[in-house]
Protein backbone atom coordinates (compact mmCIF):
# COMPACT_ATOMS: atom_id res chain seq x y z
CA UNK A 1 0.00 0.00 0.00
CA UNK A 2 2.85 2.42 0.84
CA UNK A 3 4.33 1.85 -2.63
CA UNK A 4 1.08 2.79 -4.35
CA UNK A 5 0.81 5.92 -2.17
CA UNK A 6 4.41 6.83 -3.00
CA UNK A 7 3.74 6.33 -6.70
CA UNK A 8 0.56 8.41 -6.68
CA UNK A 9 2.03 11.27 -4.60
CA UNK A 10 5.20 11.58 -6.65
CA UNK A 11 3.35 11.10 -9.95
CA UNK A 12 1.14 14.00 -8.84
CA UNK A 13 4.26 16.05 -8.09
CA UNK A 14 5.75 15.25 -11.47
CA UNK A 15 2.51 16.08 -13.23
CA UNK A 16 1.80 19.43 -11.57
CA UNK A 17 5.21 20.90 -10.68
CA UNK A 18 5.78 23.08 -13.71
CA UNK A 19 9.04 25.00 -13.93
CA UNK A 20 11.92 22.80 -12.82
CA UNK A 21 13.14 20.92 -9.78
CA UNK A 22 12.51 23.64 -7.24
CA UNK A 23 8.88 23.78 -8.35
CA UNK A 24 8.43 20.40 -6.62
CA UNK A 25 9.13 21.96 -3.21
CA UNK A 26 5.58 23.11 -2.39
CA UNK A 27 4.33 19.59 -3.06
CA UNK A 28 7.13 17.97 -1.07
CA UNK A 29 6.46 20.33 1.82
CA UNK A 30 2.78 19.38 1.65
CA UNK A 31 3.74 15.69 1.85
CA UNK A 32 5.85 16.44 4.94
CA UNK A 33 2.80 18.01 6.57
CA UNK A 34 0.21 15.40 5.57
CA UNK A 35 2.12 12.10 5.67
CA UNK A 36 4.45 10.71 8.28
CA UNK A 37 7.10 9.87 5.68
CA UNK A 38 9.57 12.62 6.55
CA UNK A 39 9.58 15.83 8.57
CA UNK A 40 9.96 19.42 7.39
CA UNK A 41 13.44 19.38 8.95
CA UNK A 42 14.36 16.27 6.97
CA UNK A 43 13.01 17.96 3.83
CA UNK A 44 15.29 20.92 4.49
CA UNK A 45 18.25 18.55 4.76
CA UNK A 46 17.13 16.72 1.59
CA UNK A 47 17.01 19.99 -0.34
CA UNK A 48 20.47 21.00 0.89
CA UNK A 49 22.03 17.67 -0.07
CA UNK A 50 20.12 17.50 -3.36
CA UNK A 51 21.26 20.99 -4.31
CA UNK A 52 24.92 20.03 -4.16
CA UNK A 53 24.63 16.58 -5.74
CA UNK A 54 24.61 16.04 -9.51
CA UNK A 55 21.23 15.87 -11.19
CA UNK A 56 17.93 17.71 -11.08
CA UNK A 57 16.99 18.86 -7.58
CA UNK A 58 13.38 17.64 -7.84
CA UNK A 59 14.46 14.15 -8.87
CA UNK A 60 17.18 14.03 -6.21
CA UNK A 61 14.74 15.08 -3.49
CA UNK A 62 12.17 12.55 -4.73
CA UNK A 63 14.80 9.81 -4.59
CA UNK A 64 15.88 10.89 -1.13
CA UNK A 65 12.28 11.14 0.10
CA UNK A 66 11.39 7.74 -1.35
CA UNK A 67 14.42 6.20 0.31
CA UNK A 68 13.57 7.82 3.64
CA UNK A 69 10.03 6.52 3.35
CA UNK A 70 10.58 2.98 2.16
CA UNK A 71 14.20 2.15 1.39
CA UNK A 72 15.65 1.44 -2.04
CA UNK A 73 12.36 0.28 -3.57
CA UNK A 74 10.72 3.48 -2.31
CA UNK A 75 13.52 5.53 -3.89
CA UNK A 76 13.04 3.76 -7.23
CA UNK A 77 9.27 4.22 -7.14
CA UNK A 78 9.45 7.90 -6.15
CA UNK A 79 12.11 8.67 -8.77
CA UNK A 80 10.31 6.83 -11.54
CA UNK A 81 6.93 8.29 -10.74
CA UNK A 82 8.19 11.88 -10.49
CA UNK A 83 9.77 11.74 -13.98
CA UNK A 84 7.07 9.63 -15.63
CA UNK A 85 4.58 12.48 -16.28
CA UNK A 86 7.27 14.57 -17.96
CA UNK A 87 8.30 11.65 -20.11
CA UNK A 88 4.70 11.02 -21.19
CA UNK A 89 4.04 14.71 -21.85
CA UNK A 90 7.27 15.16 -23.85
CA UNK A 91 6.46 12.14 -26.00
CA UNK A 92 2.95 13.47 -26.70
CA UNK A 93 4.13 17.03 -27.37
CA UNK A 94 6.95 15.89 -29.62
CA UNK A 95 4.37 14.15 -31.79
CA UNK A 96 2.23 17.31 -31.96
CA UNK A 97 4.99 19.95 -31.81
CA UNK A 98 4.19 21.76 -35.03
CA UNK A 99 0.57 22.30 -34.00
CA UNK A 100 1.58 23.82 -30.63
CA UNK A 101 4.48 25.93 -31.87
CA UNK A 102 2.55 29.16 -32.43
CA UNK A 103 -0.62 28.42 -30.47
CA UNK A 104 -1.66 31.55 -28.58
CA UNK A 105 -3.48 29.54 -25.88
CA UNK A 106 -0.43 27.43 -25.05
CA UNK A 107 1.77 30.54 -24.90
CA UNK A 108 -0.77 32.18 -22.57
CA UNK A 109 -0.92 29.15 -20.27
CA UNK A 110 2.86 29.01 -19.94
CA UNK A 111 3.04 32.78 -19.41
CA UNK A 112 0.45 32.47 -16.61
CA UNK A 113 2.05 29.44 -14.92
CA UNK A 114 5.49 31.01 -14.46
CA UNK A 115 4.48 33.60 -11.81
CA UNK A 116 2.25 31.06 -10.06
CA UNK A 117 5.22 28.69 -9.75
CA UNK A 118 7.41 31.52 -8.43
CA UNK A 119 4.75 32.41 -5.86
CA UNK A 120 4.47 28.82 -4.63
CA UNK A 121 8.23 28.52 -4.38
CA UNK A 122 8.48 31.81 -2.47
CA UNK A 123 5.74 30.71 -0.06
CA UNK A 124 7.55 27.46 0.71
CA UNK A 125 10.86 29.29 1.10
CA UNK A 126 9.40 31.76 3.57
CA UNK A 127 7.58 28.99 5.46
CA UNK A 128 10.72 26.85 5.70
CA UNK A 129 12.77 29.87 6.74
CA UNK A 130 10.36 30.81 9.52
CA UNK A 131 10.06 27.21 10.78
CA UNK A 132 13.76 26.36 10.67
CA UNK A 133 15.42 29.67 11.60
CA UNK A 134 18.17 29.55 14.22
CA UNK A 135 20.67 32.11 15.40
CA UNK A 136 23.50 29.97 14.04
CA UNK A 137 21.75 29.73 10.66
CA UNK A 138 21.30 33.49 10.47
CA UNK A 139 24.97 33.95 11.40
CA UNK A 140 26.14 31.54 8.71
CA UNK A 141 23.87 33.27 6.18
CA UNK A 142 25.24 36.74 7.04
CA UNK A 143 28.86 35.56 6.93
CA UNK A 144 28.46 33.75 3.61
CA UNK A 145 26.46 36.59 2.09
CA UNK A 146 29.20 39.03 3.08
CA UNK A 147 31.88 36.71 1.69
CA UNK A 148 29.98 36.40 -1.58
CA UNK A 149 30.18 40.18 -2.04
CA UNK A 150 33.85 40.31 -1.10
CA UNK A 151 35.03 37.24 -2.99
CA UNK A 152 33.11 36.47 -6.16
CA UNK A 153 32.79 32.70 -6.46
CA UNK A 154 30.35 30.24 -7.91
CA UNK A 155 27.13 30.25 -5.82
CA UNK A 156 27.45 26.47 -5.51
CA UNK A 157 30.63 27.04 -3.50
CA UNK A 158 28.71 29.01 -0.88
CA UNK A 159 25.82 26.56 -1.02
CA UNK A 160 28.29 23.74 -0.38
CA UNK A 161 29.82 25.56 2.58
CA UNK A 162 26.38 26.23 4.09
CA UNK A 163 25.41 22.57 3.58
CA UNK A 164 28.64 21.50 5.27
CA UNK A 165 27.95 23.85 8.20
CA UNK A 166 24.44 22.41 8.49
CA UNK A 167 25.77 18.85 8.46
CA UNK A 168 28.38 19.67 11.10
CA UNK A 169 25.72 21.31 13.23
CA UNK A 170 23.47 18.26 12.84
CA UNK A 171 26.32 15.94 13.83
CA UNK A 172 27.12 17.99 16.92
CA UNK A 173 23.44 17.91 17.96
CA UNK A 174 23.24 14.16 17.27
CA UNK A 175 26.44 13.20 19.07
CA UNK A 176 26.49 16.02 21.64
Amino acid sequence: MIYLQLFLEFFHIGLFSFGGGYATLPFLFHIAETHDWYSAKQLTDMIAVSSITPGPVGVNVATFAGYTTSGILGALIATTSVILPSLIIVIIISKLLEQFKHNLYIKSIIYTLKPAGCGLLAAVGVNMFLNEITLLGVGIFIVLLGLSFIKKRDPLFYLGISALCGLLYSFTKFFG
